[in-house]
């Protein structure tokens, strides 16, 4: 269906179905408030619909992001913020903050990656099809950290280092703002395709537990065979604390424990007799504890103290490929071959400090955040060739570490000039720093005496860091901003922001924007935003390097990824790192009355300088004799073992451009309960418009950016989500369905018949809970009802049968999950 059809359908499904019910709610209001009006007045203020539990009315929720302007909703904003309440994210199967956000808001898109090593535990989430780096994510308004993983294989993201948003439970948060607008100008670096704020929980008294068990029960069909599956069980046990001190002290403190069995869609193997499946690919095993500690307390009049602390610890074990019978296993002790596991490690601390309150007649914000990750890694049930029989079974691969301190200093405060004007400014330093530790000699090198002599070197699977690869890097930033918003009169608000940056490594950089809002009447509002933005080259980008087996056509790579100023990376065409940079256009419009909603923003960025990880350069028989020839000696040169090279490159040129639409309708009836109606929808176009070239004087030069790469910056998201959800409350007891359309996503190969499509698939979600404001709360739920499967994998682009889906699938490739929820509230 072509896209402009689609949204048409979506609008006026909207429109039509609901207005006709947002004038029965006008006319249920109206007898409601008479009625009220008899009633004395706080007890007026009070009352609430006859038999009926209300859902939250999101269109009056004060935003944050955004906007410095205090008391501010997200009807009443000048560029689109969606709000997100904790409920929303917990009535549904999964736990997991990535997966949970994807589900109810259209423009975020969160694939399950699989046999992609550490990328299968730290998991990418995409804002509006861009990469996972381009969103800025907060905390509490704070600038987050990045995972210390990049992600370096053919998942979606591939080249970014991102936040991994799971670090944080979905117990610990009282909402999520998104905004999806570019807003570089007034938060800094990544902050292209937009913001994802996460406000944690504040809460003095109160509490609650609650623990959730599913399992999977599905009919998995692949190319080669089909087998049902009733099992690989989730557990996750939650808990919070409200605690009060002094007036006004509060201390929450949240904890979450996970653990995941993992899940295995792996095709029929057809290289063994009998066939059978030799492979694990899917979800990897996942065991994790996280405790957070969320506080604030007034020190004085007008002066409060804040601060947050988080930590995770995550265990991820996921498979490679499987290594059949041969000889070279036999004699390295695996007379039936062996199936290696990654095992990664996570450590994760989010913390930060701060003291804000009034000060000659100016707000004054000052804090200090720390974020930390670890990722530790170890090859299980594997073996490193060259020792033969003598070879370890496990190997410690080494580490990457990431960490960050950010200063920030923000001042704001309203004038009595127009209707209102609101200056902000404030200033910001960070410190970021990047270290790779290497692993023990067995994980990547040979013995010092009786190696075997033609076989691969380093753990199967995934070898571990050598002391070549070792790195301790850093870089400050320091950045002043300037954030006017101006209520013109009573329908105009214009808002002008500019950022200014300087980076220790690659200098100084300026972004600016424009915001305006037109209320045309009470009910009908325009609104728009011009701005720049940028995002820098991360550390992990600049001097990542390792030696690991990447799959390339079905077959395990020995690749090196080096930094683009490596030597090596130099003679192939590697140059210093640019900030990519964004040129972002929105416009919209705000829809209201009664209990309904409607807001549909359209939006063009276009992006420069993009960065990513160029192709596998190595010899091929497309190449000449000379050329091949150099590159063998280049990398021989490295002194790795490897026989492809790859580093990251800018010069990509794209757009992005589409529409988002979301419509809400909240209906109270007198006898039948509270209804939430939600109509999302998101319709993205990507179109990369140049292709970087190498500079490498190689006759001819190698490709750096081929035709799967383009695809999958293009067609590696949804073009088209569109969600349905109801949700209704009957007192204690309550419901939700949801309905979700993905448009095909592309999987791409080399050549266009290595491509694998996911199809269109519609994916429906249902829970029945009783839940008690306070007492006992139960849920019986499942997702993915209908057992829906993206395409599977053609054989002739799964001769190993691991790959049984596409793993680029937006929805992931499980099946129908099953699961129940219990617990208490007091």
């Amino acid at each position: 269906m072509p896209r402009v059809r689609l949204l048409t359908l979506l609008s006026g499904s909207v429109l039509a179905t609901l207005s006709t019910a947002a004038a029965a709610q006008d006319s249920l209001d109206q007898a409601r408030a008479a009625q009220q009006a008899t009633l004395p007045a706080e007890e007026a203020q009070n009352a609430p619909a006859t038999g009926a539990t209300t859902p939250p009315d999101e269109s009056n929720d004060v935003v944050v992001t955004g906007t410095r302007v205090a008391g501010r909703t997200r009807l009443d904003s000048a560029s689109p913020v969606d709000v997100l309440s904790a409920a929303a994210l917990q009535r549904q199967g999964t736990t997991e903050l990535g997966a949970a956000l994807a589900q109810v808001a259209p423009s975020i898109d969160f694939p399950r990656a699989a046999a992609t090593d550490a990328t299968d535990a730290v998991r990418p989430a995409t804002l509006r099809g861009l990469s996972p780096d381009e969103v800025l994510v907060l905390v509490n308004g704070i600038r987050g950290h990045t995972s210390a993983q990049l992600n370096t294989n053919g998942s979606v993201g591939r080249g970014a280092a991102a936040v991994d948003l799971n670090t944080i439970p979905t117990v610990a948060l009282d909402r999520i703002e998104v905004l999806r607008d570019g807003a570089s100008a007034q938060y800094g670096s990544d902050a292209i395709a937009g913001v994802i704020n996460l406000r944690l929980r504040e809460a003095r008294s109160g509490g609650g537990a609650s623990v959730t068990y599913g399992i999977y029960n599905t009919d998995i069909d692949t190319a080669r065979g089909s087998r049902s599956v009733t099992g690989e069980h989730t557990v996750t046990a939650q808990a919070w604390q409200g605690i009060g001190f002094g007036d006004d002290g509060f201390l929450t403190l949240s904890g979450e424990y996970l653990k995941r069995q993992p899940t295995n869609r792996a095709d029929f193997d057809p290289r063994v007799t009998p066939t059978r499946v030799t492979g694990r690919f899917g979800d990897p095993a996942v065991q994790q504890y996280t405790i957070f500690a969320n506080a604030g307390t007034s020190l004085a009049d007008n002066i409060q103290l804040y601060g947050f602390v988080g930590y995770q610890d995550r265990d991820t074990r996921g498979a490679a490929f499987p290594r059949l019978a041969s000889a070279t296993t036999t004699l390295a002790g695996y007379p039936n071959g062996f199936l290696p596991i990654i095992n990664t490690k996570s450590n994760d601390i989010n913390s930060a400090l701060g003291v804000r309150g009034e000060l000659a007649g100016w707000n004054i914000d000052l804090s200090l955040s720390y974020g930390w990750n670890k990722l530790a890694f170890r090859t299980l049930n594997s073996a490193n060739y060259a020792y033969g029989a003598a070879t370890p079974q496990n190997f410690s691969d080494g580490a990457l570490t990431y960490d960050q301190w950010v200063v920030g200093l923000d001042v704001t405060r309203k004038f009595d000039v127009f209707q209102s004007l609101n200056v902000a400014f404030g200033v910001e330093g960070r410190r970021e720093s990047y270290q790779i530790s290497p692993g023990e000699l067995a994980s990547y090198g040979v013995p010092a005496t009786g190696a075997v002599a033609g076989v691969a070197q380093g753990a199967q699977g995934f070898g571990g860091f050598s002391p070549r690869n070792a790195v301790d890097r850093s870089r400050r930033n320091g950045s002043i901003y300037l954030d006017v918003e101006a209520q013109l009169t009573d329908k105009l608000l214009v808002g002008i922001a500019g950022r200014g940056e300087d980076y220790s490594d690659f200098g100084t950089t300026a972004t600016g924007k424009v915001t305006a809002r037109y209320d045309l009447a009470r009910w009908l509002a325009l609104r728009g935003t011009v701005s720049t933005g940028f995002r820098a080259p991360a550390l992990q980008q600049q001097y990542f390097t390792s030696v690991a087996s990447v799959v390339q056509n079905g077959a395990p790579v020995l690749t090196g990824t080096f930094p683009s100023i490596d030597p090596t990376s130099a003679a192939l065409g590697g140059l210093p790192l640019r900030p990519e940079k964004s040129t972002n256009f929105s416009a919209g419009t705000v829809l209201r009355f009664g209990g309904f909603d409607l807001t549909v923003d359209g939006y063009y960025i276009k992006l420069r300088d993009q960065l990513g990880l160029s192709e596998n350069i190595q010899v091929s028989a497309t190449q000449s004799a000379a050329v091949n020839a150099e590159i063998a000696r280049l990398l021989a040169q490295s002194g790795t073992g490897a026989t492809a090279a790859r580093f990251f490159i800018n010069g990509l040129r794209s757009t992005a451009k589409g529409i988002d639409v979301v419509g809400h309708y909240r209906l109270r009836t007198e006898g039948a309960g509270a209804f939430d109606f939600t109509v999302a929808g998101n319709i993205n176009k990507i179109e990369v418009t140049r292709v970087p070239t190498s500079t490498a004087t190689l006759d001819p030069a190698p490709t750096l950016f081929a035709r799967s790469r383009v695809l999958s910056l293009e067609e590696g998201t949804p073009g088209e989500k569109i969600s349905g959800t109801i949700d209704w409350s009957l007192g204690q007891l309550g419901a939700l369905a949801r309905v979700t359309y993905y448009g095909n996503v592309n999987q791409p190969g080399t050549t266009e018949a290595g491509d694998i499509n996911t199809g269109r698939n519609a994916i429906t979600d249902l829970e029945v809970r009783y839940q008690a404001t306070k007492g006992g709360q139960f849920a019986l739920g499942v997702s993915n009802l209908f057992d829906v499967y993206p395409d599977r994998s053609p054989t002739q682009n799964n001769t190993t049968g691991v790959v049984g889906f596409p793993y680029y699938s937006p929805f992931g490739f499980n099946g129908r999950f099953l699961y129940v929820r219990a617990g208490l509230n007091w």
